[in-house]
């Protein structure tokens, strides 16, 4: 019995140890490995959505097939391509697929598989221009990019022209149909897959590729995965997957692709204090940050401006006692108050050209008038909520015993109820001020360069995320700390008790 007893405690610690290597083998191997995997659904037909919101496209196809052959899971995880970089860097992300081309300054901070798509930046304009013809025709144009691309490199090298950067390419394509750039420089591949879709009808390209890049799959510095990724690439490319999936989304044969990129892969330098290079990247950013903090000042008192003249009229017509009249302004407000000013932005740039342009007329807005009337319509529904509250907070016997003596509405409201008013409305009304100064930065989708786009326009050339963006809330910081105080005293001038102490 007892040989019995040890015998089976012996089979038992074998077996235990049998399932123990088992599961180390397995997790040191490929298998049921996933790869966190960024993509911008925005760029087709290398990644869109489907009408079911199903993710698609060639990058989406080829990373799936590199998954299959290699062996692991892919998680994708949707992100603007301006942050892709970043989220690298940080590890945020294991692998990207973004047709990212492989550049000199990106090699530099980031790894790239094998190449995997020759292509070029092209120009692309509307049918009835006939003036761009060639790069050189583009000096003194406006011309639209995608902020952080190749195109956007490119476009640098213009003489004399006004470069506007959008989010993402459908943007940067929408503004050139809707007039507000005269041309746009983005991936041929891109364009062309618009216009034979039917979705680009009114644009065209014009002369030959302007630059020639080879696209890779970007990875951490020193990822353990892209070894992985080349692997996987290679027998694709190899058993004529690649070429089906080519042939599948461009109609044609693929070209011939080297086997590495014309670019290495760096290794980063060592040995320099990243305190001393972090201080001098925010010192030489600083001039252009303030500069852009001073357009952020402007759009935002001039937004002020305008919305307290709309929201205090619009708050008294609240009052009225006309209900047709009550009924318009309580609309107005519910729907500027209820939908995102995002939206809003979106839909006075992009969206009411497109929709003038059904009915036979062009109507373009600059970026200053599109952002000034965005900002100042939302910020009137608020102020025009502070102002009814303000007024409605005075009693009522007031405006009676200023009537009994004669006064006319008007007047009653001019001399006596608004004066007071204006005093309890001020800590509000500094509270939507300093709100509005922080929502300026939402106009950075239009491709308007005020504090937050300087500097994202900055990190698009650096990579400097942390630097960067830390240096532009301090900004923020330092300007809403200063109103802030302004307004403080401003509301203690005002008060009886507090100016007579």
């Amino acid at each position: 019995m007892q040989r019995l007893t040890v015998i089976r405690w012996l089979v038992l610690g074998l077996s235990c140890l049998f399932l123990l290597t088992s599961c180390s083998f397995t997790n040191g191997s490929t298998a049921g490995k996933t790869l966190t995997v960024a993509v911008e659904p925005t760029f087709p037909p290398f990644e869109l959505q489907s009408a079911t919101g199903e993710l698609q496209g060639f990058d989406v196809d080829l990373i799936q097939a590199i998954a299959q052959s290699a062996g692991f899971k892919v998680k994708y995880q949707n992100m603007p391509f301006a942050g892709m970089i970043p989220a690298l860097q940080t590890q945020t992300v294991d692998a990207a697929v973004a047709a990212m081309a492989i550049t000199a300054e990106r090699v530099k901070i980031i790894s790239f598989s094998r190449p995997y798509f020759k292509s070029g930046v092209a120009i692309a304009t509307r049918t009835d221009n006939q003036n761009i013809t060639n790069f050189d025709s583009l000096k003194n144009k406006i011309i639209g990019v995608q902020i952080g691309t190749t195109g956007a490199l490119k476009a640098k090298s213009i003489p004399k022209a006004e470069i506007r950067t959008f989010n993402d390419s459908p943007l940067t394509l929408q503004a050139l149909i809707n007039g507000n750039v005269d041309a746009v420089l983005n991936d041929q591949v891109v364009i062309l897959y618009g216009i034979k879709s039917g979705n680009l009808k009114r644009l065209k390209v014009v002369s030959s590729l302007l630059t020639e890049e080879f696209y890779g799959i970007p990875t951490p510095k020193g990822s353990p995965n892209l070894d992985l990724i080349n692997q996987g690439l290679a027998t694709v490319l190899k058993n004529g997957t690649y070429a089906k999936i080519y042939q599948k989304w461009f109609g044609t044969q693929p070209p011939q692709l080297p086997e590495k990129s014309p670019i290495e892969n760096q290794i980063p330098k060592k040995g320099v204090s990243e305190l001393f290079t972090s201080l001098n990247i925010i010192l030489k950013s600083l001039p252009v940050l303030l500069d852009g903090a001073l357009v952020t000042l402007e759009l935002t008192i001039l937004s002020v401006l305008l919305g307290i003249v709309g929201g205090s009229l619009v708050g008294i017509v609240r009052l009225s006692r006309i209900a047709l009249l009550r009924f318009s302004a309580a609309a107005y407000v519910d729907f500027f108050r209820g939908t995102p000013l995002l939206v809003q932005i979106f839909m006075i740039y992009f969206g009411l050209p497109a929709f003038s342009q059904n009915f036979g007329f062009t109507l373009n807005l600059n970026r200053l008038a599109a952002a000034v009337i965005a900002l100042s319509l939302n910020s009137a529904a608020y102020i025009a909520e502070i102002v009814r509250a303000g007024i409605q907070s005075i009693d009522p016997g007031q405006a009676e015993a200023s009537q009994s003596l004669g006064l006319s509405s008007v007047q009653t409201m001019r001399y006596v109820i608004f004066p007071q008013a204006l005093r309890r409305m001020l800590p509000p009304l500094g509270n939507q001020f300093i709100s509005l100064l922080k929502d300026t930065s939402l106009v950075a989708v239009i491709g308007f360069e005020e504090l937050f786009r300087k500097g994202q326009l900055i990190v698009a050339e650096n990579y400097r995320s942390f630097e960067i963006y830390a240096s532009v809330a301090l900004v923020y910081l330092f300007m809403t700390l200063f109103f802030s105080q302004a307004f403080n005293r401003w509301e203690r001038s005002l008060n009886p008790d507090k100016k007579s102490k």
